[in-house]
Formats: structure tokens, C-alpha cells, sequence
């Protein structure tokens, strides 16, 4: 592998984890070589997009060990995506050891410190056939991996995203706010819209009023005004990002005051600064927004706040700062 060039390309690692379900019980899971699935013509996710996914990450430590980050918290919202897709889902303890399993069974795929990170996507899908509009009866729970580096093409460079006033991301009352693979097909129209324009990503606004920030199409955002970083309030049209959760707490530990609310499209014209989070993109820094036609640009570059944060979170990540919040989990 060449190391020092990795994207964020489909590079599928040796080995992936399968577990069945029928009758809500979960059989013993078990790996075997990365491979394609057979998989009825008339399965509740091929027929009704019945199925959920989840992005996390291993890392390798400075000694060599391997880690994750926050596995419980990717656990415990695809149980909470289940219940809202009316499906069963597995355990903590059952999510959190098929993933520990497949980084394992993978771990020459892992990047060197400093290199990037072995990428993990675990996916719940209604496997079982299915005729009528119904859950499926029968579930299948996915772990595959790839090694990849930095998600925009742009690596750290700052963003360039355009404000998205047509299409819309999520409603209230759907299903924005879970991470069902039914939420990414509708937004690649946008994007490609917008990369052919020569923007980066887009930013949608919300669906009823089309006056407030939502999130980009991967990832949450946030704005800095002096002291105050704001990002929207995840109120059921928003996914709940591990990376935004992890991002305010380290925020608030720096001093700052972090406020979840309302954020009208406006209030981009005075902040100071503006960054995504995610696991896929991390941090990523925005150099601009353009909205109407008016581009808005903002504070990027080594001294920046979104640079700081990067930084101490990719540090307890990697061990390379003391993680005293217990949020990195030893693969042994």
C-alpha cells in the first residue's frame, strides 16, 4: 500500500463479519473473506430500503496497538436507527465485538500512525424476502473495512460549500435524524450539482422555513462567533454525529461556550469561523459558503480554532494526548 496517498477510495480489507437474525435473536456471528452476499430478489432493503449503516474507525497507536473510538456510541445509535426502522438490532456488547473482530482479523490493514485509518462499516439490512409493505423477517448485521486517508480531495485545505435552497436533506417527522441508507441516494443530485460548480459539498437548509442551517451531506456543522461555537440542534431532521458529540465536549473543556439551537442562514455573514465534523471528514475547515450568489469567507490555517480542535481530537484518538474521558477502546 501506498501510504502517504490514500483517499477515501473502496479498498476492501481481507475479511468481514456476518451475523443472522430471525425471530429478534441474533445467531453467532462469524468472519469470512471478503466476498459478495447472496441476497433474495425480495428483501425488505433491496424492495423498501429497509437497512441502517454505521462509519467508525481503527487507528494504530504509536506502539503498534489498535484502537477505536467510542464504539458504544456507534452502538447504541444504530439501536435507536433500528427501532425507528422497526427492526431488531444487535447488543453494545454484540456490536462491539463484531467490530473488534473485523479490525482484528484486518489489522495489516491498518495505516501507520500519522498515516490514516482503517475504516469500518457496519450495516443492518433486511435480508428476509418480503412482498408486502412490512419489516422484513429476517435481518442481516454486515462489518466490512478499507484503510483510507483524508475524505475531500481537498485533505486539510479549507472547504468550499454552496447552500442548497431546492432539494432538501431530511423533514420532520422522517428520518433524518437516524443514519438509514435511505437518507444518502436523494442528496447525490445535489452534490453532483454543486461539484460541478466547484464546490466541495453541500449545505442544506431547513425543510419547512428554508431559513435554517441543517448539516452537509456527510457530516454536521458549526460556526464560531468570538467565544460561541453554535451547531444546529439535532430536533429529529439531524443526524446525531459521535464526532459533533465528541467535538462539544472537547469545546467546552477549552473554554469555549457551545450553544445547540436554531441557526438562521444570516448569522453566517458575521462568524468568524465555520467547520464540519464527522468520522469520515474529522474536522474539516470551511473557507467558504456561497448563498444566492454572495460567497462568504472565513478563518482557516494553523491558528484556527476548527485546527485546534482537529488536533486534540485526533490526538486522543491516536494516543498521542491522554485520553481521560475513556473514550478509546484497546483491540486486543
Amino acid at each position: 500500500m501506498d501510504w502517504d496517498n490514500l483517499g477515501f477510495g473502496l479498498t476492501p480489507a481481507d475479511y468481514m463479519y456476518t451475523m443472522k437474525c430471525s425471530n429478534d435473536y441474533f445467531e453467532k456471528g462469524r468472519l469470512s473473506r471478503y466476498g459478495k452476499i447472496e441476497l433474495s430478489p425480495s428483501s425488505g432493503v433491496l424492495n423498501y430500503g429497509q437497512g441502517l449503516f454505521e462509519g467508525m474507525k481503527a487507528y494504530r497507536k504509536e506502539d503498534g496497538q489498535l484502537v477505536l473510538f467510542r464504539p458504544d456510541q456507534n452502538a447504541i445509535r444504530l439501536q435507536t436507527g433500528a427501532e425507528r426502522m422497526c427492526m431488531p438490532s444487535p447488543s453494545i456488547d454484540q456490536f462491539i465485538d463484531a467490530v473488534k473482530q473485523t479490525a482484528l482479523a484486518n489489522k495489516r490493514w491498518v495505516p501507520p500512525p500519522g498515516k490514516g485509518s482503517l475504516y469500518i462499516r457496519p450495516l443492518l439490512v433486511g435480508s428476509g424476502p418480503i412482498l408486502g409493505l412490512a419489516p422484513a423477517p429476517e435481518y442481516t448485521f454486515l462489518v466490512f473495512a478499507s484503510p483510507v486517508g483524508n475524505y475531500f480531495k481537498e485533505g486539510l485545505a479549507p472547504l468550499n460549500l454552496y447552500v442548497e435552497d431546492e432539494f432538501h436533506r431530511a423533514t420532520p417527522g422522517g428520518a433524518g435524524g437516524v443514519k438509514a441508507i435511505s437518507n444518502y441516494a436523494p442528496v447525490l443530485k445535489a452534490i453532483s450539482r454543486a461539484k460541478n460548480r466547484g464546490f466541495s459539498d453541500v449545505l442544506y437548509l431547513d425543510s419547512v422555513n428554508k431559513k435554517n442551517l441543517e448539516e452537509v451531506s456527510s457530516c454536521n456543522i458549526f460556526i464560531l462567533k468570538g467565544n460561541i461555537i453554535s451547531t444546529p440542534a439535532t430536533s429529529g431532521t439531524i443526524l446525531a454525529g459521535i464526532t459533533r458529540k465528541s467535538i462539544i465536549e472537547i469545546a467546552s473543556d477549552c473554554g469555549f461556550q457551545v450553544e445547540e439551537r436554531a441557526i438562521p442562514v444570516d448569522e453566517l455573514l458575521e462568524a468568524d469561523e465555520v467547520f464540519c465534523t464527522g468520522t469520515a471528514v474529522v474536522v474539516a475547515p470551511v473557507g467558504s459558503i456561497t448563498y444566492r450568489g454572495k460567497r462568504i469567507e472565513f478563518k482557516t490555517g494553523a491558528q484556527s480554532v476548527s485546527r485546534e480542535l482537529y488536533s486534540t481530537l485526533v490526538g486522543i484518538q491516536t494516543g498521542l494526548i491522554k485520553d481521560n474521558k475513556g473514550w478509546t477502546v484497546e483491540i486486543n
